[in-house]
């Protein structure tokens, strides 16, 4: 079989396998069924797909479940000791004559941490914060966590820790003064857009459901003795984390376990040692079996990556042959077919993009500063909103929302924000 035919079956399945999801289908076993086929239609030697798709996939993903064991502690003993609804029944007392400010608030807040902080681990300290503040005001769930995603995703475009990530792709590119022009004014469309989005939904906002939603994702705030035992110096200890990281340069681990010490020292959780096991083992407890579900999940994924790259090159007649030359219309092009960057699609450089990138790079048509944040901004909506991002896989678990409800409300916004972005592109860079 010729790559191009084996492209297009490989294609097909994808479109298939988008419509399973959409759906309402099961992730986990969806991308397991798909790493099979990819293996089969792509004609994957047995022992390469073993080894390639099956095992060193799901094994080389074992720092990343680390440090979302470690980040779903810390959110846990935040809920736990109180630390997370004192400051929610807080916010909830200054936003609630303002609530469409206190949820915009929360936005530029999650954008600044996130211009530095990156990883799973990050993203699971700061939302088990964020993300009940923003419902202990009155957001509902599903508006709450599209809006969390795409606040994450904006700062993306100068987050240094990713950009050398993409810059593998493209070697000749650099973190220069005139990207960093280009980064600054597309994070600010893509947060623009975040506030556009609550403001549409701001007649969603109610307070009177404040309670229940908490109460939805195991953050209620009705443990008032809780509550009245959190000293305010506590209020710091979601940040303390991310400061580590900005200050210190320590990895997420290590971070995340001197912030889970003060908080329980802070609470008063240390004073006596049997209480303080008790805490401490019911904590590690219930935060492991908050994640079970999201880890075997993030193995099927790990696996559909790997056979994503083992294809990559299938793709590279398909785009060789639709290839526009000019600067303007490739750019239009790719905002407009952002959201192939979906699901790991041909246009997601960690993903069936790789394909993309090697051949747009191989052709010499067009320079590395121009094709990097060519392929970035769909990447970035994939990273925005797409269900196969690990910390959004986490976000849905943890809020309770259906992945077709985030993928309706954020997949719009993120489309149009692409198209937007592509344009800056050609000005800063065509």
């Amino acid at each position: 079989m010729s790559s191009t035919f084996i492209a297009i079956l490989l294609l097909i399945t994808f479109v298939l396998f988008i419509g399973y999801i959409l759906k309402g289908g099961n992730l986990m076993i969806g991308f397991f069924v798909m790493a099979i086929l990819w293996a089969v239609i792509g004609l994957v030697p047995f022992n390469t797909a073993i080894q390639k798709i099956f095992a060193e996939p799901a094994t080389n993903y074992g720092a990343t479940i680390i440090y979302i064991v470690f980040g779903s502690w810390f959110g846990r003993v935040l809920v736990e000791s109180g630390i997370a609804p004192a400051i929610s029944e807080a916010t909830n007392k200054v936003g609630r004559k303002q609530p469409l400010l206190a949820a915009i608030l929360v936005s530029l807040v999650t954008m600044f941490i996130f211009v530095s902080a990156y990883g799973v681990g990050s993203v699971i300290a700061i939302g088990v914060i964020l993300l009940p503040i923003m419902l202990s005001v009155g957001v509902p769930r599903d508006i709450a966590a599209t809006a969390f995603s795409m606040s994450i995703g904006a700062p993306m475009y100068i987050n240094v820790v990713l950009y050398n990530q993409i810059k593998v792709f493209f070697p000749k590119a650099s973190y220069d003064s005139h990207y960093l022009q280009f980064g600054i004014v597309a994070m600010i469309v893509q947060i623009l857009a975040v506030v556009i989005f609550l403001f549409i939904f701001r007649k969603r906002i109610n307070p009177a459901n404040a309670e229940m939603n908490l109460e939805v994702i195991g953050a209620g705030t009705n443990n008032q003795a809780a509550i009245n035992n959190v000293p305010k110096i506590a209020y710091i200890i979601p940040i303390v984390p991310v400061l580590m990281n900005m200050l210190f340069h320590w990895d997420a681990v290590p971070a995340l376990t001197v912030a889970t010490i003060i908080a329980m020292l802070l609470t008063g959780k240390m004073r006596h040692y049997k209480e303080f096991l008790n805490f401490m083992n019911g904590t590690i407890k219930q935060a492991i079996s908050d994640i079970a579900g999201l880890v075997m999940f993030l193995m099927s994924l790990a696996m559909f990556t790997g056979a994503a790259s083992l294809n990559a090159s299938r793709f590279k007649p398909i785009f060789e042959a639709i290839l526009p030359n000019s600067h303007l219309i490739l750019a239009i092009a790719l905002g407009i077919l952002a959201p192939l960057a979906l699901f790991r699609g041909p246009l997601h450089v960690w993903g069936a993009g790789a394909a993309t990138a090697a051949v747009l790079s191989g052709t010499g048509l067009f320079n590395d500063p121009f094709l990097l944040p060519l392929l970035y901004v769909p990447t970035l909506m994939a990273v925005s909103v797409d269900i196969t991002q690990s910390w959004n896989v986490w976000e849905l678990d943890y809020m309770k929302v259906q992945s077709k409800d985030f993928l309706k409300y954020g997949v719009p916004v993120m489309w149009i924000v692409s198209i937007i972005n592509e344009f800056l592109v050609y000005k800063f860079f065509g």
